[in-house]
């Protein structure tokens, strides 16, 4: 085995434990650090097999998306650190049930399905190929959706902190 394929097949192992820890550690501080792990591998993966566009993209989206959600969970959970055990998934049996089914049905069709064979070549710039393909004349729409997003997450931190800037921790409200 190669080194890739090494590193590969271990980020593999890491991303569905974590995937498991998900639904298994009892506080949703430690589900959400679970599921960054889980996502950053995948990004990894991306990255090993030379897709560096969605790798970074994968990797950059599920930080600032498990950062924005981190905020609310402190925001709005009354157990955010899992002080009090808390159970993470409701009705096992038929949750289990269903995900058995889900994993038979896409592996299945995984190993079944005819997969198609490549008739052309790689393009000269993967990348911008991808690109093209995905957004099209769409490119200028997304990239202002992008920075509004950005927008909306620095808006929402700004928002959570309860302090200004001018603030220094240990100052009181009430001066004499």
């Amino acid at each position: 085995m190669t080194a890739q394929q090494v590193a590969f097949w271990a980020l593999a192992v890491v991303s569905v434990a974590a995937g498991v820890a998900v639904f298994t550690v009892d506080s949703m501080a430690r589900a959400t650090l679970a599921l960054l792990v889980s996502l950053v591998c995948v990004g990894l993966i991306l990255l090993l097999t030379g897709l560096t566009y969605l790798g970074v993209l994968v990797i950059l989206m599920m930080v600032m998306e498990m950062m924005v959600m981190a905020v609310f969970m402190v925001m709005y959970m009354m157990n955010p650190g899992g002080l009090m055990p808390m159970r993470m998934v409701h009705n096992n049996g038929g949750a289990m049930a269903v995900a058995a089914g889900v994993f038979v049905l896409l592996a299945g069709g995984a190993f079944l399905v005819p997969w198609p064979v490549r008739r052309v070549g790689l393009p000269a710039d993967p990348t911008r190929a991808l690109g093209v393909a995905v957004m099209g004349p769409k490119m200028l729409v997304m990239m202002v959706v992008g920075v509004a997003i950005l927008a909306t997450m620095v808006a929402t931190v700004v928002l959570a902190v309860h302090r200004d800037r001018g603030d220094r921790p240990g100052d009181t409200e009430a001066e004499p």
